[in-house]
Order: C-alpha cells, then sequence, then structure tokens
C-alpha cells in the first residue's frame, strides 16, 4: 500500500493509504503539485461549501476539501476494495463533514438525496466515455453557481453546461476548472 500527502488545511502533511492491490479499475490519485494549483484557483479557504467527490479512488480529493474546511464532502466509489481503503482512511480523520457512498456515480447522481452541490470533483476511469455519460445529469448534481474540476485524457473546452475557466497539463493528465456559462 503506498501513501500519499494531503497538502493544505487542518491536515496538511496527513498521510493517507493508497490502495495498490488489483482492483477493478487503476486508480491514480491527483498529483501533490496538481492539487496545490487547484486549491490555488480555488481559494484555500472552502468553509461553507458542500463537495462531491463522485469518482473518489482514493479520496484525496475529498480529503483535501474537507482539510480546507468545506461543510460537507460527499465521496461515490464504485470498487469495493478502494471503498474499503477510502473508508478507512475516512474514519482515521474522525469527521462528520465526510459522508462516503460505495455506489455505481453514474447511478448516483439522478437520485442523489444530498442535494446540489457548490463544487464537484470529476476524475473518472479514462477511455470509457464517462464524462460525457455525466454530463447531461450535472444539472441534477451542481448548483447553479458551482464549479467542477474534471480530470480527463485530452483537454476539455466544455462538460454539458460549463465551460473552462481554467486548465493545465501534467504528464497525462489535463485538469480543468469549470463554471456554468
Amino acid at each position: 500500500m503506498s501513501r500519499i500527502r494531503i497538502t493544505g488545511g487542518e491536515w496538511r502533511s496527513r498521510l493517507i493509504s493508497v490502495q495498490d492491490a488489483v482492483t477493478e479499475i487503476a486508480l491514480r490519485p491527483t498529483p501533490d503539485r496538481v492539487r496545490e494549483t487547484l486549491f490555488n484557483w480555488l481559494g484555500h479557504d472552502l468553509r461553507g461549501l458542500s463537495c462531491l467527490d463522485l469518482f473518489a479512488g482514493s479520496g484525496i480529493l475529498g480529503f483535501e476539501a474537507a482539510s480546507r474546511g468545506a461543510e460537507s464532502v460527499v465521496m461515490i466509489e464504485k470498487d469495493r476494495k478502494a471503498f474499503a481503503a477510502l473508508k478507512k482512511n475516512a474514519a482515521s480523520f474522525d469527521c462528520g463533514r465526510l459522508k462516503l457512498h460505495c455506489a455505481d456515480a453514474l447511478k448516483f447522481a439522478p437520485i442523489s438525496a444530498d442535494g446540489r452541490f457548490d463544487l464537484v470533483f470529476l476524475d473518472p476511469p479514462y477511455g470509457r466515455g464517462i464524462l460525457e455519460q455525466i454530463a447531461p445529469r450535472l444539472e441534477q448534481l451542481a448548483k447553479p453557481s458551482a464549479r467542477l474540476y474534471v480530470e480527463a485524457e485530452t483537454a476539455l473546452e466544455s462538460l454539458g453546461d460549463f465551460v473552462v475557466t481554467r486548465q493545465g497539463h501534467a504528464g497525462q493528465v489535463f485538469f480543468h476548472l469549470l463554471e456554468h456559462r
């Protein structure tokens, strides 16, 4: 099992474990440098925001948001082994703001009982057309003033009714911040 660190907020420098075992998906935790860039774009204080980490994987994006004061962070992960590691990591923080669900993100989206979110993290498995599948459901997930953070294998200009306002590239990952048109 490998470990990655939280880069900012109240849990700065704490390590979380990342499942190395073979799972249905290959986890690609967002690198430190990319997370630092993302939270520079967003601002480091997320107090009062509700966040959704729709393809949580390691959960690092959700943990970073909670560490920076997000009011609530909902994490969705389908793979049972990855979810077990996510749950174990979340328990170590003893934080009531984290809500975890072992569910298919594409099925969770239209039936979310948690309401719409201020910030949505989308880092789905590559090569499966998942972003295109989730785009029609974004209105059900995101508040009108919401921002999306999206990682993809190619550069994006938009996703549904959201347009890219900032973007970067690191290795084989294209990362984007999007806002409603």
